[in-house]
């Protein structure tokens, strides 16, 4: 394990250092200005605070990413960027990436009452069939208009891992599907369509994430693909688009490719581990640049995962990355409160060491930095924030969520949702007079109540929270309902997913997926045996309708949750929270007969 020697350092080289911090991108998401020792800092960073802009204007670093903790409404987001951005200039420096995930789907990092919120990728991919590149290409330009609208310049996406891996926990609706043609042709779609507006797309997650059953944010996957399948698979959308338009930034993947780099390192812990993609001069360099023919930039994902920090300590992460030949190592160390601060310029002065004793090759750094400065001077990064702050506001709340906007994102999802099976579920009759649904969560409940109400007239709707530990003793409405509507979300939902007061307060006795999923069939099989009407809804990846159709008059997927938060004063003094959201539309239309599931899956199952 490499360590640098403060006996044998040579004396600061500036130019050197700048052009490391242009190499960096660090993550704003918490910052406590007071921090007591041993105390985790959880306090969202919305404002520049003094400490953190000085650092910005003195360590000249490349690049920040934010996170929905950092994003509260229009006007503070742009004053954070415009913040941001006049630190750089104030130092001196070249504009900021700013950077964001906004895949649409389950990753969004706008409060998605402000920004238009589309069902995702496995939901595209489910349109292809009728419709080809269209939504991929419309929704990418709403989603880089309303993010450069904000201030970012960077969105690292869209995903265009291939996922044939049904267990796959961290894609699966990520992803356009299990076709790798299709999702080349989706994914580059999507990408030009960003560019096209000038926001800096980023294909990801190079060399493959879509058959993993391991998280690389809590562990490090290993995929055992033989050459064929990885070039015809997982390399296959990197190699469509490379070939066919030019991205301009690909993100790598902390996993294990045995085929492509058998490598073995010491680990911090002393065991012996094959090199992950991220550290891989084999992949990044050899495969990705020469072989493939990659030209842009280069990103790490997430140094701070468990796939790379388990492995390498900060220091060593950021030197072996470089070497290998990524161009920003994206969130190499934490920075929550002013004593971490003085650990940037140590990693900076750390990794300068490492050109001087011959480890990293001072050229390739000079390579990499002009690759960073053609990037942001390609895509006019600074001149957003010539205007005022003022007219960037207005706009900006003209252009987020847009009516145009929204119809896109609600025809979207009305084509997305596919029928799996109906004998005779829906569409509902008018003489249905009670429904009951067993929804995930208390938001997707209001949700769904909330679009059926508005289309079904006098009808009664009781629903049953999953996430509430005593949801299961709610079988006694199952008596007077016609209806049984029962929806499941797999792989589950993180807390951060979940939105109702009564699932939040109760989320750490929640039952477990298993018994969830044991739940919604008791009550699909007691509705059988009573000759209710019964559909279940597969809301996230539809690989588990096979345990649920046996019991479901009709079956129906969605690939999509997204939902949007409304509160408003009633006339009588009332505050009025409403959930809302395209998918909840769709599906209350289509279980009315209002329209038509004609989406198809992109996916294979058995029923």
């Amino acid at each position: 394990m490499f360590i640098v020697s403060c006996a044998s350092n040579k004396p600061i080289d500036p130019q050197l250092n700048q052009l490391i911090a242009q190499k960096l991108m660090i993550d704003l998401r918490y910052f406590c200005p007071i921090l007591a020792i041993d105390e985790n800092c959880t306090q969202a960073m919305t404002e520049l605070p003094p400490e953190l802009s000085k650092m910005v204007s003195e360590s000249g670093i490349g690049g920040v990413i934010l996170f929905a903790d950092n994003l509260e409404n229009t006007e503070q987001m742009l004053g954070l960027n415009y913040a941001l951005q006049q630190a750089a200039q104030r130092g001196g420096h070249e504009a900021l990436f700013v950077a964001i995930d906004q895949e649409g789907g389950r990753v969004v990092r706008i409060p998605q009452n402000l920004a238009t919120s589309f069902a995702g990728n496995m939901a595209i991919g489910a349109t292809y069939a009728q419709h080809g590149e269209k939504f991929a290409t419309s929704s990418g330009e709403i989603i880089a208009k309303e993010l450069l609208a904000l201030g970012f310049n960077v969105n690292f996406a869209p995903t265009v891992d291939v996922n044939v891996n049904p267990l796959n926990p961290v894609i699966n609706v990520r992803s356009y599907g299990e076709n790798a043609e299709i999702v080349a042709k989706l994914g580059t779609a999507q990408m030009a369509a960003m560019q096209s507006q000038g926001m800096i797309a980023t294909l990801k997650h190079f060399p493959g994430h879509g058959d993993t059953s391991v998280d690389s944010h809590t562990g490090l996957p290993r995929v055992e693909h033989s050459l064929s399948q990885i070039k015809s698979t997982d390399l296959y959308p990197f190699q469509y688009a490379i070939d066919n338009d030019a991205p301009a930034m690909i993100m790598t993947a902390h996993i294990q490719y045995p085929q492509l780099d058998n490598t073995i390192f010491t680990a911090k812990d002393g065991s012996e581990v094959i090199l992950p993609a991220t550290m891989s001069r084999k992949i990044l360099t050899d495969l990705l640049r020469t072989k493939m023919g990659f030209k842009g930039v280069i990103a790490t994902d997430a140094l701070n995962m468990a796939g790379i920090a388990h492995y390498f300590d900060e220091t060593e992460a950021v030197i072996q990355t470089f070497a290998a030949g990524s161009d920003i190592a994206l969130m190499p160390i934490a920075i929550r409160s002013p004593a971490d601060i003085p650990k940037l310029q140590r990693l900076i002065d750390d990794i300068g060491q490492a050109v001087h004793s011959g480890r990293l090759n001072r050229q390739e750094l000079e390579e990499s930095g002009q690759r960073i400065s053609q990037l942001k001077a390609q895509y006019q990064i600074g001149q957003f924030y010539l205007q005022p702050l003022e007219q960037s506001v207005l706009k900006a709340t003209e252009v987020l969520g847009a009516a145009e906007h929204r119809q896109v994102e609600q025809e979207l999802a009305d084509r997305a949702i596919v029928e799996i099976k109906n004998q005779g579920g829906f569409p509902l009759s008018n003489k249905v007079k009670n429904i009951l649904l067993s929804m995930p969560d208390t938001t997707k409940c209001m949700a769904l109540t909330f679009a059926l109400k508005t289309r079904l007239n006098g009808v009664n709707i009781r629903c049953r929270s999953l996430a509430n530990p005593d949801s299961a003793a709610d079988l006694t409405a199952l008596e007077q309902a016609d209806v049984v509507i029962a929806a499941d979300i797999t792989p589950d939902q993180s807390l951060a997913e979940l939105g109702g007061m009564d699932d939040i307060a109760n989320w750490r006795q929640r039952a477990p997926k298993e018994q969830q999923i044991t739940q919604q069939l008791a009550l699909l099989q007691a509705a059988k045996a009573q000759n209710k009407t019964t559909i279940f809804v597969s809301m996230r990846t539809p690989y588990n309708v096979s345990q649920f159709a046996h019991y479901a008059d009709a079956v129906l997927a969605t690939f999509s949750y997204n939902l949007n938060k409304t509160d408003y004063m009633h006339d009588d003094g009332r505050l009025i929270i409403q959930y809302e959201g395209a998918i909840y539309n769709a599906l209350a239309d289509i279980l009315t007969g209002r329209k038509i599931a004609s989406g198809s899956l992109p996916v294979s199952i058995e029923l």
